[in-house]
């Protein structure tokens, strides 16, 4: 056998943490320049024309397009994110209501429902007291 053989215990430590920085390093950038493409195109203030423009900075020079986008329209991205997850809370509330069927549902026709069901004799009175008491605030 000719040939050199590396082991762990050559590789120094220092080295071992260098590596493992610019591997973070390397994964955050890709996270922050596709964070980037993603509200590019979720803005609707911009034009179609914008958004190719700035898509194509951004992919032709990574680096720079990053930076500047960061520094030109950074503050905006952070108030966009936000009105999105708002509006993707209410799309998700306002589905369940709906699946669930609360979506008109007042105290009172609860109440009514509940009274239903007792007059059937389905409820004694003590589970319409519990019943009722969970109705009303």
């Amino acid at each position: 056998m000719t040939g050199h053989m590396n082991l762990a215990y050559d590789y120094p430590l220092l080295g071992a943490f260098w590596t493992m920085m610019w591997i973070f390093l390397w994964v955050i950038w890709i996270f922050l320049l596709f964070r980037i493409i993603v509200d590019i195109f979720r803005d609707d203030s911009m034009n179609g024309w914008g958004k190719a423009g700035w898509a194509i900075f951004v992919i032709i020079l990574p680096f720079l397009g990053v930076f500047v986008y960061l520094l030109a329209r950074g503050k905006g991205m952070g108030m966009r994110e936000t009105q999105h997850a708002m509006a993707h809370k209410k799309a998700v509330d306002s589905y369940v209501r709906e699946t669930v069927g609360l979506g008109n549902v007042s105290a009172a026709d609860e109440l009514a429902k509940l009274s239903e069901i007792k007059a059937r004799g389905d409820l004694t009175e003590e589970e319409f007291q519990r019943a009722k008491e969970k109705i009303l605030p």
